[in-house]
């Protein structure tokens, strides 16, 4: 429930490959493959397997990509609506950039390394609406304040029993967690378990992106891992490279994780993002002696995101099921309230001198990091610019809390207020927006009619 590191003093990060060090692996054919991967909207990695010496040759520019990889919905279904690609265009191809400061070690696909790339167009513009390009602006936003961040990132999913093909032909129900109880903090887990840790734990700092912890958490089969703070890009790089993995020794290990927000009733995982500012001159600017005098930043980063992000919850509750997680008592925010080491707040400040920083719990599992944490840092930089009232924190149960604003109920309330946002619009531009709504859009028609379990539970013989 919650990642304690101080983000005064980070891990050292294992170092990731160099472009040399890659040159000097592929005569002997030590590595054969390069995967190279841009985020979409969902934050999953697409992108295609290239063969090393290929890849090489055609540095620095990378592979050419359908546009709409950026563009579609979470079955890559080619709908119209989006600008960026369609039927209207032909859906062309963009080019993916391999930024070449971000190849790693994939230990479990033998003779493969991963590389992160950003997309461009035909002119060799950055595709605005793509994932990283989103952060990557509002990071240099940031910095026009003579401030850069560091973040670290919780992450929580739940490990089922069974192959994700047994999974699938149960259609996905009647699933048994990996643990068959509330394991938070234990340290006596089954055998499987512990085997499945270590295995992720290695290969992790395999790839440059050592765990600072794993636990199980308090919810049966619900799993969290925990990174050291560092830089922004590369926390987020390292949840994409998290997913890719955990899904590829879930099913050797015999287990199927999912990142659903509310995979149950009852259930709820998240992805909690944990923040500090600092200025560039290497001082930390949350530094706080005493609780009741905050510093100015602080007041101000505080104050922007509870203004800012009832309007981006689109970018950290993606989908229709993220919006069931928010439910009291359950460690979900339910409203934009903020305290102090208080769980029960959507923004958790914790820490003290060098070490204070915000935990930010709204985003759910199901959440893009690159989008969740560019919302963050937009509604961070509107607190520093406009400087909102900040409200009175909540020393006890926030869940009693009245007067602040709600987190939306569902995706069609958080459309509305995305839509009525001008912090969003004057952050992202209109392009952005309407990208975005599309896809939102596309999510609430693909269930909208959709005839559920609990309805002919409730339905089929009392009707």
């Amino acid at each position: 429930m919650g990642n304690e590191a101080s983000p005064s003093h980070p891990a050292a990060p294992v170092p990731l490959l160099t472009v040399d060090e890659l040159r000097a692996l592929v005569p002997d054919r030590e590595v054969t493959t390069v995967m190279v991967a841009v985020p979409d909207m969902a934050g999953r990695l697409k992108g295609k397997r290239v063969e090393a010496s290929h890849f090489l040759d055609g540095l620095p520019a990378g592979p050419e990509m359908c546009k709409y990889v950026l563009a579609t919905d979470v079955d890559m279904n080619a709908l119209p609506g989006y600008s960026l690609a369609g039927w209207h265009e032909g859906f062309g191809d963009l080019r993916v950039i391999p930024n070449v400061a971000t190849i790693r070690r994939i230990s479990y696909l033998p003779g493969t390394v991963l590389v992160h790339g950003d997309a461009v167009d035909s002119g060799g513009w950055p595709v605005e609406v793509a994932p990283r390009e989103m952060l990557r602006r509002q990071l240099e936003a940031l910095t026009a304040h003579g401030l850069h961040a560091k973040v670290g990132i919780e992450s929580e999913f739940v490990l089922y029993k069974g192959t994700p093909t047994q999974v699938r032909r149960r259609g996905y129900r009647d699933l048994t967690p990996v643990s068959p109880f509330n394991l938070d903090y234990a340290l006596d887990h089954p055998p499987a378990l512990s085997a499945f840790f270590s295995d992720l734990q290695e290969t992790l700092h395999q790839a440059g992106s050592p765990a600072e912890a794993i636990k199980t958490e308090g919810s049966p089969g619900q799993i969290e891992v925990t990174w050291p703070y560092g830089d922004p890009m590369r926390a987020c790089d390292t949840y994409t490279v998290q997913k890719h993995a955990v899904r590829h020794l879930a099913a050797q290990h015999r287990m199927t994780p999912t990142f659903m927000a509310a995979p149950q009733t009852g259930v709820g995982s998240g992805m909690h993002l944990h923040i500090s500012l600092w200025t560039d001159n290497g001082e930390p600017a949350f530094g706080v002696q005493r609780p009741d005098e905050l510093p100015e930043l602080l007041e101000h980063s505080l104050a922007g995101l509870l203004s800012g992000l009832p309007g981006m919850a689109l970018w950290y509750a993606p989908t229709l099921n993220s919006y069931k997680r928010y439910v009291p008592r359950q460690f979900a925010p339910t409203a934009f309230t903020w305290g102090w080491d208080n769980r029960t707040c959507a923004i958790r400040a914790v820490g003290h001198a060098a070490s204070t920083h915000l935990e930010v719990r709204l985003p759910g599992a199901d959440a893009n990091p690159y989008l969740a944490l560019a919302a963050t840092i937009a509604a961070i930089n509107h607190g520093i610019s406009d400087q909102p009232e900040l409200p009175e924190p909540c020393t006890g149960d926030a869940y009693e809390t009245h007067g602040l604003p709600r987190v939306p109920r569902n995706l069609d309330e958080a459309v509305f207020a995305f839509l009525q946002s001008k912090t969003v619009t004057n952050a992202f531009g209109l392009p952005v927006v309407d990208h975005y709504t599309r896809a939102a859009g596309l999510e609430i028609a693909a269930l909208a009619g959709q005839v559920t379990d609990v309805e002919r539970e409730r339905g089929f013989d009392r009707a």
